[in-house]
């Protein structure tokens, strides 16, 4: 990713180190601005990004200013990133730190500037098609903090702090192991992992690295809070971070990296529903309801033209009481789906799931470990966190069946195909 400007760096002195840094590897153009003038700068110049660099870079009110001044530019995202000390924390959720050596900063900048790329790319196919109704406008997007999670694995005394400061802030998942950490990153969609204490170092070391190895975890934002020494390409991990600091610390100096991933994702599922033009809700990943009901209709008459078996499941979540749960299951149960299978997120927060070709005793087998992943690694929101408890409904295709009276044996509530 080359570093396309302009790129604004916000400082005290006249070409700071980091102005070399990032020219070297091809920045252009960097214009240099003062604290004072960093605001004015940001409506003339509009900057691809912006480091605050010496004492700016720490100084709350100038650095909250200036990332406020920053969120209200029109056009896609722009990153504002401050050199950070050991003792660095963001004073707005949007200001990432960046790491004060100069392969790492670069790298770290250049991921930032992949997320802004996308986004240029996902809003003007978005602009496009603004007459499909399918798809949300520009001005609906939420933050990206509503829609990230985080994953903190750990067993030792930092463990409950950590979790805490998490809790309070964004989506939550804890992993009391290693292997767990891997296995739901692997089902999940994770926007930031710390790794707390009670494990073998080495251990740690390994798993960072295999992370670091693996393209799908490239961008994705790790903290390990026991100062090891990890030898890292940062161009394979940019926003891996080794301190010892205190839990809130640690917490939100990761949030705002983690905000970026969130917003990535958020990208590459509304690009993936605009490929598949109108087929695939945007917020999920999941059929919408419309495309859902088309395709039932369809599949149902062609199985039992064919006499080929066919089964249907509707998953409801006890506990689940907000839209950020119910969407966080229905991307999960995006990723656990079987190929020739489909599903939808119905309005009351349930999820449907057709079984291609399945007779009812294999739609059960699959359902109970869709149901098991579920209950296993999603939480209900509140203090007491309590887990997910799925309710199965199973209905198969009988020889008088139409899609409509197969779906109403699992929901009273109606799907209608688009006409």
């Amino acid at each position: 990713m080359s570093l396309q400007g302009p790129i604004l760096v916000v400082a005290e002195e006249t070409h700071p180190p980091v102005v070399g840094w990032i020219e070297s590897a091809g920045a252009f153009p960097v214009v240099e601005a003062g604290p004072n003038d960093a605001e004015a700068a940001i409506g003339t110049v509009a900057p691809a990004a912006i480091i605050l660099s010496g004492a700016v870079g720490v100084e709350a009110a100038q650095s909250s200013a200036i990332a406020d001044r920053a969120a209200r530019q029109s056009g896609p995202v722009i990153p504002v990133f401050a050199l950070a000390t050991a003792e660095f924390t963001p004073a707005r959720i949007s200001v990432m730190p960046l790491e004060p050596e100069r392969r790492a900063a670069v790298a770290r900048l250049r991921a930032a500037l992949r997320v802004r790329t996308l986004q240029t790319s996902v809003l003007r196919r978005v602009q496009s098609q603004a007459s499909r109704s399918d798809l949300p406008s520009p001005e609906s997007f939420t933050d990206p903090l509503e829609d990230t999670t985080v994953l903190v694995a750990g067993r030792g005394r930092a463990y409950p702090a950590l979790t805490t400061a998490v809790g309070e802030l964004v989506g939550l998942i804890g992993a009391l192991s290693l292997e767990t950490a891997t296995s739901y990153l692997e089902a999940r969609d994770i926007d930031g992992l710390v790794i707390g204490d009670g494990f073998n170092r080495s251990a740690v070391a390994h798993f960072v690295e295999r992370l670091s190895s693996d393209p799908r975890f490239r961008d994705l934002p790790v903290t390990v809070i026991d100062p090891l020494q990890i030898e890292i390409d940062p161009e394979r991990l940019p926003y891996l971070h080794v301190n010892n600091g205190s839990a809130p610390q640690t917490v939100a100096r990761m949030l705002p990296l983690a905000r970026m991933h969130a917003l990535s994702s958020r990208l590459r599922r509304l690009s993936a529903a605009i490929d598949a033009k109108g087929v695939l809700d945007a917020d999920t990943g999941l059929y919408t309801r419309e495309a859902f009901a088309n395709n039932l209709a369809h599949a149902v008459a062609d199985s039992a033209q064919h006499g080929h078996a066919f089964a249907i499941a509707r998953f409801s979540l006890d506990n689940l009481s907000d839209a950020r749960t119910s969407k966080d299951a229905a991307r999960l149960v995006s990723r656990l789906v079987r190929s020739g299978d489909f599903a939808t997120r119905d309005r009351d927060g349930t999820i449907l799931v057709a079984f291609s070709d399945t007779d009812l005793g294999t739609a059960h087998v699959v359902a109970r470990r869709i149901a098991s992943v579920l209950k296993h690694t999603m939480l209900a929101p509140g203090c007491e966190r309590k887990g997910l408890q799925p309710n199965i409904a199973l209905a198969a295709l009988r020889s008088k069946d139409t899609s409509a009276s197969l779906l109403s044996r699992v929901t009273a509530d109606r799907l209608v195909a688009a006409e």
